[in-house]
């Protein structure tokens, strides 16, 4: 890397040439490595192991105890629902098994379906086959559309 200085007493111009380093002193390779140790890891992934730790390798629900060979079944529920809400103190947490932890969103979704509100989007029709249907200005447009497309198609 290239340095220049000014004097203001003579007019010159220093320049002095150095060796790349990284701010911190560290090899360029080191702080590459972290790097990639670190977009490794999802964001927000600690708060698994700290809820562990907090509450204990139980389902809190079913009360299934788990040990190391097994811990990868148990997963964490966030009580509110808000995934980015991690408090240290583990409050927004529980610990539950996969089993216990899919039921509880599936009774979500289960609810919403009788309550008719699953799969259910506001949706317009743009063109339908239907004559009657395409009535709308919308609609008289894109037959419109059609048939000059198919006009053309003809024409050449």
């Amino acid at each position: 890397m290239a340095r220049m200085t000014f004097s203001k007493k003579s007019g010159r111009i220093r320049t002095s040439v150095t060796k790349d380093q990284a701010v911190s002193g560290r090899a360029v390779e080191d702080i590459a490595r972290d790097m990639k140790r670190d977009l490794q890891k999802p964001p927000g992934e600690d708060y698994r192991e700290k809820s562990l730790a907090i509450h204990g390798l139980i389902c809190a629900r079913c009360a299934r105890e788990f040990d190391e060979s097994n811990r990868h079944l148990l997963t964490v529920h966030h009580k509110d629902g808000n995934h980015m809400n991690n408090p240290l103190d583990g409050s927004n947490w529980e610990n539950l098994c996969v089993y216990c932890h899919e039921d509880i969103h599936g009774r979500d979704l289960l609810g919403d379906f009788f309550d008719g509100l699953a799969g259910h989007k506001e949706e317009a029709v743009v063109y339908t086959d239907d004559k009657e249907a395409n009535e709308g200005v919308l609609g008289k447009k894109l037959t419109q559309a059609l048939r000059e497309k198919k006009e053309k198609k003809r024409g050449h």
